[in-house]
């Protein structure tokens, strides 16, 4: 793909890092703001962008097959990182991505889009550019990114370039939702008086609660749990926006209450041993509306107050709104707002503050805890492992702090819903838009950001399917995930003719993309004495390199069990 040169170009040299040009300055914020790897496909309307993010040596440009794996990929970036990037070409490559984008924005992760955009003596003008859908009006892909991003700039003037591109950043970190950002291509070698060769460090204004309301609302809040009998606490998405996990657990080991958390939610907190006791655990299972385990639906249904922190309501994780809450007793924590009960709903309170001073008003009470233990009846150990154990059981057991289950939608989700994390394992799925083919995207990008943990994917074969070209660019970064590829599984929602996909040979097609190049082991099992033998080798010689294992089930196994040698 060559560079368009379109009549009115200004063909500027690319120069190098902090010389006060646009390229540079944008290059330097996604250092500042941790950003450190860039997700790209390239084409002839951002290859100079890109020549401009390579030439700044803190920053590395990883090519991916197409657009909207690289949105996956800042996606399960950003779930590490904090933060997360990718570019993409004008229009074609920006309608691509918006799948990514929109997914990135129901998970309230701050992703930045960057797009190569015409130039800029093209704006407002008739003509028509290539890779368009045919019309002289270049404001298609920003109001299609309009919907999805809590941010957008259009840049195709130096003169306030600078202010848009940092108030577009700065945005998408304040609300930790995705921000598009266009830049004409003809511009960024120009230098410009705003852009000076030494970095300007820009920072977020402090979330600080208001005093007066953070008061109010603590003191409200204590009221209620303090003369309640049996309160809970309930964990959700949001607590990861508000970066209140510290604070959350401050909270837990003061009050004494028991801790569930919704599906959404899998993942934010330990679910072991979480007062530091090994045999008073406050973690009672996962608030599934009619998809909970029943003691811990009962507990939570039963309790005469529940403090909700971060929670996010809709048909899924209430199954059909089947979770069976009464606003009254509710107090939810938002992660700048509390609104408690049919009472006030007190804004400018930040989550992190409010969890730290309640822990401090609360008085233990231990009650709901006691109940819970009473009427649990705890899952059952074997004397020894059965024949033919599902697939989960299997991966239970590699689970460490060291390493991060990503679960793709369908059968992967739920079945990776039981498994019980250790303290520090990570757990990343995408609940709310569940965009199928999200997972290998993500893991490549979820790998990429968080070196000292070992990603264990979990995908089943349509989604694979979707998304499977970017298997090669794990390898070409050295990654060592373990992806384990359930086959068949996509049946299992709703079995119909149109339902049924081509089979495919997966570990021949990935062994096709390692090519003999890079780090890459594969393994197709049929029985479960082939499914330990193949993890034993994975966690073991092959510890250290990208691992395939392809699982044959049956087509009506729910519970993903090996097929014993067909």
């Amino acid at each position: 793909m060559g560079t368009a040169n379109n009549v009115g170009s200004a063909a500027q040299p690319i120069l190098a890092p902090g010389s006060g040009t646009l390229g540079g300055h944008l290059a330097r914020r996604l250092v500042e703001i941790g950003a450190r790897d860039v997700f790209s496909v390239p084409g002839d309307f951002n290859l100079k962008l890109l020549g401009h993010l390579r030439a700044e040596p803190r920053l590395n440009l990883i090519g991916c097959c197409n657009d909207l794996n690289a949105g996956y990929a800042a996606d399960g970036y950003a779930r590490a990182r904090g933060v997360g990037a990718c570019v993409v070409p004008f229009m074609v490559g920006g309608l691509s991505v918006l799948n990514a984008i929109a997914g990135a924005y129901s998970e309230n992760l701050p992703v930045i889009c960057i797009v190569g955009g015409p130039d800029s003596n093209e704006y407002g003008t008739s003509r028509i550019l290539h890779r368009t859908i045919g019309l002289p009006d270049f404001s298609l892909e920003l109001r299609c990114f309009q919907s999805i991003t809590c941010t957008q700039a259009v840049v195709n003037n130096l003169d306030d370039a600078h202010n848009l591109i940092d108030t577009a950043i700065s945005t998408a970190l304040k609300e930790s939702k995705p921000a598009y950002i266009s830049i004409s291509r003809n511009l960024l070698g120009i230098r410009h008086s705003t852009f000076p060769r030494d970095p300007i460090s820009f920072s977020l204004a402090p979330k600080i609660s208001n005093p007066m309301g953070l008061e109010a609302a603590v003191e409200a809040t204590a009221d209620i749990l303090n003369k309640a009998v049996k309160p809970v606490i309930v964990g959700g998405p949001k607590l990861m926006v508000a970066m209140a996990q510290k604070a959350f657990m401050e909270l837990v080991d003061a009050s004494g209450y028991p801790i569930t958390i919704m599906p959404s939610g899998k993942g934010l907190v330990p679910e072991h041993h979480l007062c530091r006791v090994p045999d008073h655990p406050h973690f009672i299972g996962t608030c599934w509306g009619a998809g909970s385990k029943s003691s811990a639906g009962q507990i939570v249904e039963s309790a005469d107050a529940y403090i909700f922190v971060g929670p996010f309501f809709n048909d899924d994780t209430s199954v059909d709104d089947s979770l069976l809450i009464k606003k009254e007793k509710a107090i939810i924590v938002q992660p700048n707002r509390v609104t408690i009960g049919n009472g006030p709903s007190i804004g400018w309170v930040f989550m992190a503050d409010f969890l730290s001073a309640l822990a401090k008003k609360l008085k233990r009470n231990t009650t709901a805890l006691d109940n819970y233990r009473r009427i649990n009846v705890p899952q059952g150990m074997p004397l020894k492992r059965e024949k033919n154990e599902p697939l989960f059981e299997h991966i239970q057991v590699m689970l460490g702090g060291d390493t991060t289950i990503i679960a793709e939608s369908g059968d992967s989700r739920f079945s990776c819903q039981e498994l019980r994390l250790p303290e520090n394992c990570g757990y990343e799925f995408q609940m709310q838009y569940g965009s199928i083919g999200w997972s290998l995207g993500a893991t490549l990008g979820y790998a990429q950001a968080a070196t000292d943990k070992r990603v264990i994917a979990c995908i089943g074969d349509g989604s694979f399917q979707v998304t499977a070209q970017d298997m090669s660019t794990m390898i070409r970064c050295g990654q060592k995930s373990i992806i384990f590829l359930i086959n068949p599984i996509e049946v299992e929602i709703h079995d119909s003719p149109y339902n049924v996909i081509k089979k495919w040979n997966y570990t021949g097609l990935v062994d096709a993309l390692h090519n003999g190049e890079g780090k890459c082991w594969t393994a197709k099992v049929r029985t479960e004495e082939e499914l330990i033998e193949a993890i034993a080798t994975a966690t073991g010689p092959h510890k250290d390199c990208l691992c395939f294992i392809e699982v044959i089930v049956h087509k009506d196994d729910t519970k993903c069990l090996p097929r014993n040698g067909e």
